[in-house]
């Protein structure tokens, strides 16, 4: 896939879907929602008359002043709640999915917009790679363990709830699968922990491209049919955001002319996360961008013999690190 595509794409209108027919009286929870996407996305469910509208930041103080702006934009006081949430750590991802099982009645949507980019190898918990980290293996354990209450919910409600996960058009990249295949076939993620291999200026790419096998095998794993919850995931575009405020000037100036050039709003591109949790069932494990289903974005390097086998290989190990992290996870979701 070319750059001229992702850059063609910038250029689509794009409608906003959401209103209070769509959201009255619904919740939902934004992840890194105190700035750019998140809490372009949050202000429109808000202001489309949501009941309750879960900031999941990691930095509560940014959250609060995240809250006041959605609340003086939208005059709608008492429906934005500020939690908790940092995706570097697996114990706290734990405390959130407890604290939403416990305190919230329904789950109507949970927005996986959260992510960072970073062009220093940046170590967090267990010695795995920070972006890797937060991009993948919380990212996709925080929807595992979201999944179980929101089945339920779903069955009580007669509800078909949403699990939106943001991915990128650089994952479809060659940049990204020439990095996915400096490693083996086994250990995927051990391999993509070799700080000697792996190069950091692609790894935000490769990062969403993992992601991107990972969501198609949970939406797989998980059916609509079996969980009345539809899975599907969401290329943005490119948007002014301070996605690569944690790298290098060098870094921040190059995208900063990319941005300059074809980038649209943070509140443009949160159009397409919202179309993204309107989509029906017919989404379930599919690629959306612009509005609209882009199943041809995905490789046919992707989905050929080899793809398949990457993609079942990534899925056992994300799934053996949930196993070990949260002991009985499968036993809930059988």
């Amino acid at each position: 896939m070319s750059m001229r595509q992702i850059f063609a794409e910038q250029y689509v209108k794009l409608p906003v879907l959401v209103n209070s027919t769509t959201c009255l009286g619904k919740t939902y929870i934004v992840t890194g929602s105190n700035n750019g996407l998140g809490l372009e996305t949050a202000r429109h469910l808000v202001g489309a008359s949501a009941s309750c509208v879960v900031l999941a930041v990691r930095n509560l103080a940014a959250g609060e002043k995240a809250k006041a702006d959605i609340e003086c934009t939208t005059r709608k006081m008492g429906v934005v709640q500020v939690w908790h949430l940092d995706l570097s750590s697996s114990e706290s991802v734990k405390r959130f999915a407890a604290k939403a099982e416990a305190e919230l009645v329904r789950i109507d949507g949970l927005i996986e917009n959260a992510g960072v980019m970073l062009d220093t190898w940046t170590l967090a918990e267990g010695g795995m790679e920070m972006s890797m980290t937060v991009n993948v293996i919380n990212t996709m354990f925080l929807g595992m363990l979201m999944l179980p209450k929101m089945m339920a919910r779903a069955k009580t409600f007669a509800i078909q709830p949403r699990i939106v996960f943001l991915v990128s058009g650089l994952a479809f990249q060659n940049t990204a699968r020439r990095e996915l295949e400096k490693v083996g076939k086994v250990d995927v993620l051990g391999g993509l922990n070799n700080q000697k291999k792996q190069a950091m200026n692609a790894r935000y790419a490769l990062t969403k491209l993992v992601e991107t096998y990972a969501v198609r095998a949970f939406a797989a794993a998980y059916p609509f049919e079996k969980t009345q919850i539809v899975i599907n995931m969401v290329s943005p575009g490119i948007c002014t955001t301070r996605l690569a405020r944690d790298t290098s000037i060098v870094m921040r100036a190059a995208q900063g002319v990319i941005r300059t050039a074809v980038a649209r709003t943070a509140e443009q591109g949160s159009r397409t996360i919202l179309h993204a949790l309107l989509a029906d069932e017919t989404t379930q494990g599919k690629h959306l961008s612009g509005c609209k289903v882009k199943e041809d974005w995905i490789q046919p390097w992707m989905t050929n013999a080899d793809g398949q086998k990457m993609q079942k290989q990534i899925w056992k190990e994300l799934v053996a690190l949930t196993e070990w992290a949260q002991p009985g996870f499968g036993t809930k979701l059988s």
